[in-house]
């Protein structure tokens, strides 16, 4: 088993899409580590606030499939496919890692990790200890240096 993980964010009616995508991902993988939730704003474009977290899965599946499962889960709940990269969502999943794979073609480790709060943050959280398969830095340690810390509010689901 490897353990992957997957972030998952909404501004599109967040609260029901980030239940409805915990409850699939339960269906679809199994037990589930799940980081806290965070509401935080949206990055790269004028929009709602997102809520964000970071779901960890043990599989034996292959990467491409787990993205291509993730894509489905999108379209079940209706995600819209557009050029424009930073826009609202009803749901968007992203394969961060797979174990310690680095695979350039798949987008492993995925770069968002070192790029945004709202993915750092949360896998810092449930996973302090793991490190990033690039950079060899654990999570912990690349949240505490992280430059840009913005305005993120823990939410119950």
């Amino acid at each position: 088993m490897t353990r992957a993980w997957i972030s998952v964010g909404s501004n599109v009616e967040p609260v029901r899409n980030v239940r409805e995508a915990i409850a699939a991902l339960r269906r679809e993988f199994g037990g589930l580590v799940l980081s806290p939730v965070y509401r935080t704003p949206a990055e790269g474009f004028e929009g709602d606030d997102f809520l964000n977290l970071v779901v960890g899965i043990d599989t034996d599946l292959p990467p491409a499939e787990i993205r291509d499962r993730l894509h489905s889960l999108e379209d079940q709940q209706g995600r819209v496919r557009g050029a424009e990269k930073f826009a609202s969502r009803t749901l968007d999943l992203d394969l961060l890692t797979w174990g310690d794979r680095v695979d350039g073609e798949l987008g492993l480790p995925r770069d968002e990790i070192l790029k945004y709060a709202f993915v750092l943050r949360p896998l810092a959280e449930v996973a302090p200890a793991e490190r990033h398969p690039e950079t060899g830095e654990t999570y912990a340690e690349l949240w505490r240096r992280f430059p840009h810390k913005p305005t993120m509010t823990e939410v119950v689901l």
